[in-house]
């Protein structure tokens, strides 16, 4: 007889494999992509360097598939590289094959890069970068013609020289544009930095080594810039080593919430009152700590319904030793730490886990996990026996029981990809209808993954065009009812480890033939509602129009 816990586990993945088995094809070689990663490595430990860093997802030049723009890192201290690193953007051609960009669209920032969001700040239908860094941020304005203008010093948004973090564009008082929330790590300087050993081998230092530094929230003026309302708003009252964060109405009130991932500190979930003031209430919502009451090396956050009761919940990724957490939200503004009854944490707790996505791969109508793992140090086995540098990413499937199986081990060649991983995005790079996968890797190249599951499950991608509220919809609520199956999704932008995706939001609809109703709350105030429609598209819904019309984003091949 299997010992209790072995036929558990026998049984989710019995379970599993009669739903359809996910697949992911190893697609880096055909892609073209020569990017390659720099965290800074010294040999000094600088503890700037393992955070280092995510990735965006964005259609930069609007013709309806999406990019992808790597952070990269920069020599610290005294060192220099020739030519220097930069970020660099690479445009989808379709077929997952992709060019380099960057030169021809005036980018390529050479700052030790952190994190970075897509948004458009100013409304004109172009979608801008803000790059969080160690040293000055850049704020990337899309002129519209496939090139971008730093425009950091008009808008007044460079935040100074600080370690940054994630950052997320919300619109924070409904009035129709993107304000800014730029998350800051620790206060750092060569000069500070503190040297650490174990087993007399170099280590990194913690984040408990320095100050956190309190976060900063830009207001919008409108006019192409902003200004710093961090005091009014309630913001840097305090202060946490700050990692990767998403902003979502968790309380289902129509305004929009910030949650912080701070790394070895409570995390931080601030409130809005409506009018764009916060009220930190992480604690007292049950998702400061786990379950245990205890502090994280919290990395990168995640917001999704996963269990379709209409409300959304959180997912964080965590350190060695320390299981990936999923927050469920009960309503009333509270959560429960449900990782350990779920399984949403199975192979994490060896890892230092970083990009996460909560993503209905299979398209069976609730969302999966996906987990980006790595250590800090390539030489952590000289001093750990429990642990690796390289690891392999992690694949949970959710059996729609409010149970994750993992089935990293049977997901095809792209799960058997064995690095070092960072940030991780999800897209639908080919336009089949199924989610792929980009995971940057520190130190090395970047992995692409492309999403081979085939079950003839259904699907609709929706993209939101506001009029009175901001033009990509970001902080609106998406209701998509199909029979008996009820999802929500709101369009987030800023999220994971340090990174960004997901302005068109996808939905996966198993074998149901026909999308019953699909209600938008327009973030603001107003509400479309369009019923009987078909699934296996692409489709656009313009604010007050009641309306949809279906894309045929990727244009001619």
């Amino acid at each position: 007889m299997l010992p209790r816990a072995a036929g558990v586990a026998f049984a989710l993945l019995a379970a599993a494999a009669l739903r359809g088995q996910m697949t992911f094809t190893d697609v880096t070689a055909q892609a073209g992509i020569t990017f390659v990663h720099t965290d800074g490595s010294s040999g000094k430990h600088y503890i700037v360097e393992y955070v280092c860093c995510g990735l965006a997802l964005l259609d930069y030049d609007g013709d309806g598939d999406d990019d992808i723009y790597f952070l990269n890192g920069a020599p610290l201290g005294p060192a220099a590289m020739d030519p220097a690193p930069r970020d660099e953007l690479w445009r989808n051609d379709g077929g997952f094959r992709f060019a380099d960009a960057t030169a021809t669209a005036r980018l390529g920032d050479t700052e030790h890069g952190l994190g970075v969001v897509a948004g458009d700040y100013d409304n004109d239908g172009h979608v801008d970068l803000y790059i969080n860094n160690f040293g000055p941020n850049v704020l990337y304005r899309n002129e519209g013609n496939g090139t971008f203008s730093d425009v950091t010093a008009a808008a007044g948004v460079g935040n100074g020289s600080r370690v940054g973090a994630g950052a997320c564009f919300l619109d924070m008082d409904g009035d129709g544009d993107l304000d800014l929330y730029v998350a800051n790590y620790i206060k750092f300087s060569y000069g500070a930095h503190v040297s650490r050993m174990r087993l007399g081998c170099p280590v990194y230092p913690s984040p408990r080594d320095y100050p956190p530094d309190p976060d900063v929230l830009f207001r919008n003026n409108g006019d192409g810039t902003f200004t710093d309302a961090s005091k009014e708003c309630g913001i840097g009252a305090a202060a946490g080593p700050g990692m990767g964060m998403i902003c979502a109405d968790y309380d289902g009130d129509g305004d929009t919430d910030i949650f912080v991932a701070n790394d070895v500190h409570a995390n931080f979930l601030l409130r809005n009152d409506g009018k764009g003031v916060f009220e930190e209430t992480g604690l007292a919502a049950g998702i400061a700590y786990d379950f245990g009451g205890l502090e994280h090396g919290n990395m990168g956050v995640e917001c999704a319904d996963y269990d379709n009761d209409g409300r959304l919940d959180f997912y964080v990724t965590s350190y060695q030793q320390e299981l990936a957490v999923l927050y469920r939200n009960l309503g009333d503004g509270f959560f429960e730490d449900v990782t350990i009854a779920s399984g949403a944490g199975e192979g994490t707790r060896r890892h230092v886990t970083w990009g996460n996505g909560l993503i209905d791969f299979d398209n069976d109508g609730d969302r999966d996990i996906f987990v980006a793992c790595g250590h800090l140090d390539d030489t952590v086995d000289a001093f750990d026996d429990t642990a690796v540098y390289n690891a392999p990413n992690q694949l949970l499937e959710n059996l729609g029981n409010g149970r994750f199986a993992n089935v990293s081990a049977r997901a095809g060649s792209g799960l058997a990809v064995v690095l070092s991983s960072r940030g991780a995005g999800f897209a639908d790079l080919d336009l089949d209808g199924d989610m792929d996968i980009v995971v940057l890797n520190s130190r090395r190249g970047p992995t692409i993954l492309r999403n081979d599951t085939a079950n003839g499950n259904h699907w609709v991608q929706i993209r939101l065009r506001g009029m009175r509220a901001n033009r990509d919809g970001v902080g609106s609520r998406v209701k998509v009812t199909a029979g008996d199956l009820v999802q929500i999704d709101e369009v987030h932008s800023g999220r994971g480890y340090q990174g960004h995706w997901g302005l068109r939001l996808h939905f996966g609809l198993g074998a149901r033939r026909r999308i019953d109703r699909i209600e938008v709350a327009w973030l603001g105030g107003g509400k479309d509602v369009i019923e009987n429609v078909e699934p296996d598209r692409f489709l656009l819904i313009r604010e007050g129009s009641g309306a949809v019309e279906v894309e045929r984003p990727g244009g001619e091949r």
